[in-house]
């Protein structure tokens, strides 16, 4: 990544992911009904991590191999955290 959006758009991205997770670990240690909104923001992190990565690609500032091994694993972890709270809001309503 180029210096002028390593220190913009890089530290962003690697502040969300020390958010996303952050966040991941309050949920695992919290009672079930408080451990939603958490998940949700850790899922929303993931998201933007997305979306400023496909803009460091458009931009020519992050390199396509990368970005295809990046965007994978978040996938995973998108599809995990969203497993994780479609579980929880399952269980908090109910059913």
């Amino acid at each position: 990544m180029p210096k002028t959006q390593r220190y913009s758009l890089g530290n962003r991205i690697d502040k969300l992911f020390i958010e996303a997770i952050e966040a991941t670990a309050t949920a695992a240690f919290l009672p079930p009904q408080e451990k939603v909104a958490w998940v949700r923001l850790a899922l929303r992190k993931t998201d933007v991590i997305q979306v400023l990565l496909l803009i460091c690609l458009e931009t020519d500032s992050f390199e396509e191999k990368h970005f295809v091994d990046v965007s994978m694993k978040l996938a995973e972890i998108g599809k995990d955290l969203g497993g994780w709270n479609g579980k929880l809001t399952k269980q908090n309503s109910g059913g």
